[in-house]
């Protein structure tokens, strides 16, 4: 299987707070990657490293074979990589509709068939009645939906996908991991970042689990919930819930 996505030595600081240090994994094609850790650790920075909105101290990251680093995002996504973010920001007083031509247009500037892939999108991520509606009207799972269906209008063969089950509910967690794997099965190489560890176990084949910037540790999701330094880090409430039943891995 062919490598899809390529991450060297990746590095990141804001002044003196060191956001990722030396960060190396890669994607196979097809396959779904989850990058999880505490908050803080880097994640969503690493996104924003990969996707062109930050650049770079060290390292590279290639895409199907290709140096992408210095690009602009709209150039990446152009490319065949896009992202969801981790606060969903549609444009509120435009419908759903119109929210996801715009990723459309990225591939036709013609309206029918942008409209027509937008259509499309807004079926697959099961959003097809309520394409009228104004995005800001929309529930929150409904949002992470319309995120997705603009990502897909774009036709990526790449996506990230940031915190996509945050604020939802178990029955919406379970709706979320449905539609994670119809997107796989679709042919879509995925990374996704993730706190809702039963839904990162039933999407993932991999893991990369970062912390304070760096990576300590990746592997099958059975090798990652038996990591001694990853149950430290991050998995304890979740490998070893506490009698009080409070825990919110």
């Amino acid at each position: 299987m062919a490598e899809a996505l390529v991450i060297k030595g990746l590095s990141k600081r804001f002044g003196g707070l060191r956001a990722v240090q030396d960060v190396s994994f890669a994607v196979q094609e097809n396959e779904t990657v989850a990058l999880i850790g505490p908050n803080g650790a880097g994640k969503t920075t690493s996104f924003h490293l990969i996707t062109g909105f930050h650049r770079p101290d060290a390292g590279s990251v290639k895409a199907f074979g290709r140096d992408i680093v210095g690009l602009k995002p709209h150039d990446i996504c152009a490319l065949g990589m896009a992202r969801t973010f981790q606060v969903a920001k549609p444009f509120g007083a435009m419908t759903v509709l119109a929210n996801v031509m715009t990723g459309a247009f990225l591939r036709d500037r013609h309206v029918a068939a942008a409209r027509t892939r937008a259509l499309e999108a807004i079926e697959f991520v099961g959003l097809a009645a309520k394409e009228q509606t104004a995005a800001k009207d929309l529930t929150t799972i409904d949002q992470r939906r319309l995120e997705m269906a603009r990502a897909l209008a774009t036709e990526p063969r790449i996506l990230l996908l940031d915190e996509v089950m945050a604020g939802l509910n178990p029955a919406e967690i379970d709706q979320a991991v449905a539609l994670v794997k119809k997107l796989s099965g679709r042919g879509l190489t995925i990374v996704i970042v993730e706190h809702v560890m039963r839904a990162i176990m039933a999407v993932a084949r991999h893991i990369v689990v970062l912390d304070h910037g760096q990576k300590i540790a990746e592997g099958t999701p059975k090798e990652i919930v038996e990591n001694p330094e990853v149950i430290r880090a991050y998995l304890g409430s979740y490998v070893h819930p506490p009698a009080s039943g409070d825990a919110h891995a």
